[in-house]
Order: C-alpha cells, then structure tokens, then sequence
C-alpha cells in the first residue's frame, strides 16, 4: 500500500443524512425534502477537510453492513484513499433535519453497533502496519471497545514515532493522555474535567492547558472557545486566534473542519500562527454551508486571510 504522511482513525464512523421540512407536529407525518447523503465521522471528515485544501490522507474506518458499503462509495466519491476494517454490525447512521419555518436545526445520533475483540484487534493490527507523520483518532467508540482502547493506538503511534492527534473526549481521552500524544483539541468544558475543576474562565484556559503539558499528556493543547475563537497553547507560547463573524447555516462538521485545517497546516509546516488560523478559519467556513456538507475551500481561504490581520 502506499504510505501516507497523514492517516486519519475512524473506528464509529457514520452515514449521515440530512433534509429540510416545515413545521414540527407530534403525531403528525412530516414530508421531508430528499436527504442529501454524507460519509461522516470525525476522521472521515477530517479526511475531506484535508483533502479540500488540496492535501492527501488515508482514511482507515469500520464498514459494515449495506449502510457501510454506502460509506465506502462515498469515501471513494470523494477522491479520498481509504482502508475500510470489515465489522458484522451495520455502520450507523445520523440524521440532521432543518425545519424552514423556524430555522431550527435537529440533529439525531444513533450509537455505534457492538465491534468485536477479533475486530477490535484487526483494527489496531491495521494502524500497525501503517508508519504516518501524522496519525488522527477522533471520534466517539462503539460498544465493545474498553474506554483504553485510544491508549493502545497512542502506544502505536510512540513506537512507530507518529505524531498523534486525538479528538475525543472523557475517560478514553484521559487514558489517551496516560501515555501522551502530541495534539488534543478540547472544548473549555472538557478541559476542565481534563484537570479535574468543575468549570475554566476563558483567562485560565492558558494554565489549564499547560497543565497537561507539563504532565507530558500533550505536545500541543489546541483549545475550542466556541464563538470567541481558539486557542493553540504549548509549553512555551500561547496563540490566540478570534472567530471571525460569519452567517451560521449549521455547526455540523465544524470541529472536524477545524482539526482537518489544523493537521494539513502542520503537514505543510506552517508556523503555529498559522496552523491554528487554519483550523479557525475551516471551521468558521464549515458553519457557512448547511447540513453535513463540512466548508468551502474559497471560503476557508477568504477567512484565513482576513484573519492575517487579527
């Protein structure tokens, strides 16, 4: 197989659907444009925000099931390598739904099918064979996965001297951590269940990040702040990049558009200023477009060069 500099981790990937209707009524059948149909799941869609700025990945995920099999032919649309890991149970679906009277957006989650010890195993002999620059995990595990099963691949990756990026939250991230990685990307609530206080203003969010540095749990602590921006803190420097104003269709795929600008920038080794006015600005784009449909190249770029003067 070719080698990759970037390879992105799935392991309850999805096969989003998303439509438009009017009027919500209990009870009542509602009559719903035809969905539009996305391959979705946090490495997936960092692997279409990677390659919408032009950069390659693989994309390695579970596929099962006609849902999965649909998946793939989506992945492949997108003119995106991938390494699907064969799974018995059916790939999930979500479904995000717009209602045009109102503009409220609903969005509906169903959790992963149970992965296997077999299959959970074929997973991480996969990564194995694979030696990136850069190795992504992100996402939520399906049942049957040990909430260690992040800590495994960052053993991998520090073997086999990737840099790994992880994009999950809770007691898998925190085991994660256990062995250190080189990126996370929490919000301000989740970094503050990372150091154990019940909640961070915005002013301590520098030296909670460093915390973790200092720890060794990260190399890079990027920090989501919702609408005032981001933040990028290592051991020694602290970036700061404000939202910019833009007009919000949907948040879907936002984070993943964000951690998908951030990893291409690293790949192409940009300045840490850069990387994170990146990420800012793909996510920013993403909130532009409706449904699951991730950003706009010319808007990403558009946004990170008004953000050069912020």
């Amino acid at each position: 197989m070719k080698s990759f500099d970037i390879v992105t981790i799935t392991v309850n990937p999805a096969l989003d659907k998303s439509t438009h209707f009017k009027g919500l009524v209990a009870e009542q059948k509602i009559r719903c444009d035809e969905p539009r149909l996305d391959a979705g799941g946090g490495g997936i869609n960092v692997s279409k925000a990677i390659s919408r700025l032009g950069g390659t990945s693989l994309a390695v995920f579970t596929s099962g099931g006609p849902t999965g099999k649909m998946l793939e032919e989506l992945v492949s649309k997108e003119s995106i390598a991938y390494k699907a890991v064969e799974v018995q149970s059916w790939t999930r679906e979500s479904f995000v739904a717009v209602d045009d009277n109102t503009n409220s957006q609903y969005r509906f989650g169903f959790t992963g099918g149970k992965i296997s010890e077999e299959e959970s195993n074929s997973i991480l002999e996969t990564i194995t064979a694979l030696s990136p620059k850069f190795l992504l995990a992100s996402g939520s595990l399906n049942q049957g996965l040990s909430t260690d099963f992040y800590r495994k691949i960052a053993e991998i990756a520090k073997k086999s001297n990737a840099k790994l990026i992880i994009d999950t939250s809770g007691e898998a991230l925190k085991k994660a951590l256990e062995v250190g990685v080189y990126m996370i990307k929490p919000n301000v609530g989740e970094l503050a269940k990372l150091i154990g206080v019940e909640r961070l203003e915005l002013e301590e969010v520098n030296e909670a990040a460093k915390q973790i540095i200092t720890i060794g749990g990260a190399e890079i602590v990027v920090v989501s702040l919702g609408p005032q921006g981001a933040v990028l803190v290592t051991k020694d420097s602290c970036q700061f990049v404000p939202a910019p104003n833009v007009a919000k269709k949907s948040t879907v795929g936002a984070g993943d558009s964000m951690v998908g600008g951030i990893v291409w920038a690293l790949s192409q080794n940009k300045s840490l200023k850069e990387v994170i006015r990146w990420g800012v600005a793909c996510g920013s784009a993403a909130t532009m477009n409706e449904g699951t449909q991730l950003f706009k190249y010319e808007d990403a770029k558009r946004l990170f060069d008004w953000l050069k003067d912020k």
